[in-house]
């Protein structure tokens, strides 16, 4: 696309590339800077290489609205710079909004780099990636500062590597999904509050170091998720406040620019706000290789200030349609996944059928209904049984992922093993009957780092996991049962290849609350897993078990076995469905507390 359609494309809020105009980029003789300031009095350029203020250098106002420029012979790879801007209340200095590489905070300035020395050896995976609707999903997410340290430092890109990518690859994870990497000067928001749209954040290395992580995960096997946050941007001067003396990149009414967070919205009527967040998007996914995008806080697109009360704010929804539709155009195997706790319909329908595009939608009401179940008293789930069955009224409605994420592990909430009722091993029997339950329901997995070691300390974006706790027999058992039960997921497709085809689920008895015993099948053409969930102490040395087909069952997983923490109390051998109550049905052996899979393999059974 030549500059002349790519600024027209800029000003009509549908530009994918604006990255590759605005921001600093090299050529022949040097560097070109561009940026975008309408209402900017005068824009002068200072950094490394003029000395800061002691020769700035004005910018020209272009023949293209709003927009300014200056080509620099003198400017180098990693030079820091910022604009300076002239506004009716005097000069003010700002970052890049476009630019690829920031100082390490404190610092605030951008800095130089040449994006297009960036090289990738992952064809084969860009070329064989989908967006997994058929396919297993299980997703790792990690905040890249709180994994591990080396040291009093937290691991780099290059550390991380070296070692999270291993270990993602035992544990039997699909995807990583990275909170946000993109600039921001706060540790504590964990880059939720963005400063630099376009810039990998220094803290653990530099772009080439992300590119290379992100490559060999590609190499592995392993897709990446991005979180992204469209819906507002910090207040520090050095941002997009006021970027040039005016409400350019927020609301001008104040009720409408302040957000929730401390922070400023967007001003998603904008065109030239869209395009700068819609080429954000394709920037992660162009130059970076991302294989999905999450979107955060979707909610508060949708509603003006995520309040339903105060109706649905269309230039937003006009806004996520359009990035939704234009991405997957760019990048046909992409995933788009929204975090969203609204009840808003249709959001991961198609926009051709009135829908806001997204591939996939995190299920928080079934997060909550089945958090909430399971830190219920026994004595008292017999009223909370609906809770656990009720995913399954809405669940075909949209495209459904479970998140066991990280805001289910902070502000006092207890982390997913801590929020399990009874006693220390009560705790673990159950948490590992949630898991079992979690990996057998329909829809995509996601679990935050540390679910997975059992980790009863709330994430702190200061401290690496508590790795110390896998020296602890059972933290180290229920290591081990999360493995087997990602590999489990993993190598049987009946557990995923009809996650939104209603025929891939039935339920067995969903009734059951006297004894708060669940069962339910998934199933393909080849298999199915008869998932039996008991949720109270009470022991069945015999529990007949409705089967969907005759024949031969045997035991795939049982969460009371002596390797996973417990006590034994298992199936051994073949299991015969017999006639009786059902068609046919299995008499089990069912532990306190436990969830057990038994697989059937078809032959031309329907």
């Amino acid at each position: 696309m030549n500059q002349v359609d790519l600024v027209s494309s800029f000003h009509q809020g549908h530009c994918l590339d604006a990255y590759h105009f605005f921001g600093v980029h090299p050529d022949e003789k040097g560097y070109v800077f561009r940026v975008y300031a309408p209402h900017a009095g005068n824009v002068c350029l200072i950094g490394d290489f003029t000395g800061w203020y002691d020769n700035p250098i004005p910018m020209e106002r272009t023949e293209f609205t709003g927009i300014w420029q200056v080509h620099v012979d003198n400017a180098k790879q990693w030079d820091c710079y910022k604009y300076h801007i002239l506004t009716d209340k005097g000069w003010i200095d700002k970052a890049d909004p476009y630019a690829f590489y920031a100082e390490t905070r404190p610092g605030t300035a951008s800095k130089i780099v040449d994006l297009s020395l960036i090289r990738y050896t992952d064809q084969k995976w860009m070329e064989k990636r989908s967006r997994n609707s058929d396919k297993p999903m299980n997703i790792y997410e990690v905040y890249a500062g709180g994994w591990k340290h080396a040291g009093e430092f937290p691991y780099s890109y290059a550390e991380l590597e070296k070692e999270l990518i291993p270990y993602v690859k035992k544990m039997g994870f699909t995807h990583i999904e990275m909170m946000p990497l993109n600039e921001y000067p706060f540790d504590g928001s964990w880059g939720y509050q963005a400063s630099g749209y376009y810039a990998v954040t220094s803290r653990y290395g530099n772009p080439y170091e992300y590119a290379s992580f992100v490559n060999a995960c590609h190499k592995a096997g392993i897709g990446v998720i991005m979180d992204m946050v469209p819906v507002h941007f910090v207040k520090d001067t050095f941002g997009l406040a006021y970027f040039d003396g005016s409400p350019l990149y927020e609301y001008a009414k104040d009720e409408d620019a302040q957000s929730q967070w401390g922070t400023l919205n967007f001003n998603l009527w904008s065109e030239e706000v869209r395009s700068f967040l819609i080429s954000a998007a394709a920037f992660w996914c162009d130059v970076y290789h991302m294989d999905g995008i999450r979107m955060d806080a979707v909610s508060n697109l949708i509603y003006w200030g995520g309040n339903s009360s105060r109706g649905t704010n269309e230039g937003a929804l006009y806004f996520i349609k359009r990035l939704n539709y234009l991405l997957h155009q760019k990048f046909p195997s992409l995933m788009m996944i929204a975090e969203d706790s609204s009840d808003y319909p249709k959001v991961t329908w198609d926009t051709e059928e009135g829908g806001l595009g997204f591939d996939y939608k995190w299920d928080l009401g079934w997060m909550n209904d089945t958090l909430k179940y399971y830190a219920t008293d026994p004595l008292f789930r017999i009223w909370d049984h609906h809770k656990i069955t009720f995913s399954m009224h809405y669940f075909n409605s949209e495209r459904f992922l479970l998140p066991l994420s990280h805001d289910e592990n902070v502000h006092g909430k207890k982390t997913i093993v801590d929020r399990m009722w009874g006693s220390y091993e009560e705790k673990f029997a159950q948490v590992r009957n949630l898991y079992a339950y979690m990996y057998a329901h329909p829809g995509k997995k996601l679990n935050f780092m540390g679910n997975e070691i059992a980790s009863f300390r709330e994430f702190d974006e200061k401290k690496e996991l508590d790795w110390f706790l896998l020296d602890y027999p059972m933290h180290d058992a229920f290591h081990k049962f999360f493995a087997k039960l990602n590999e489990i997921y993993g190598d049987h497709p009946c557990l995923w290849e009809k996650d939104y085809d209603p025929a891939g689920f039935r339920w067995i008895d969903a009734d059951n609350a006297k004894q708060s015993v669940f069962s339910f099948y998934r199933q393909n053409k080849d298999e199915v897993i008869v998932v039996v969930l008991n949720c109270t102490g009470a022991e069945y040395p015999v529990f007949g078990v409705g089967v969907p087909y005759k024949g031969e069952y045997e035991e795939l997983l049982n969460t009371d076995s002596v390797c996973f923490g417990g006590k034994d109390r298992i199936n051994y051998g073949k299991l015969s469905a017999v006639k009786g109550e059902w068609d046919q049905y299995l008499p089990i052996r069912l532990a306190p507390w436990s969830a057990v899979y038994l697989i059937h393999r078809k032959k031309g059974e329907s």
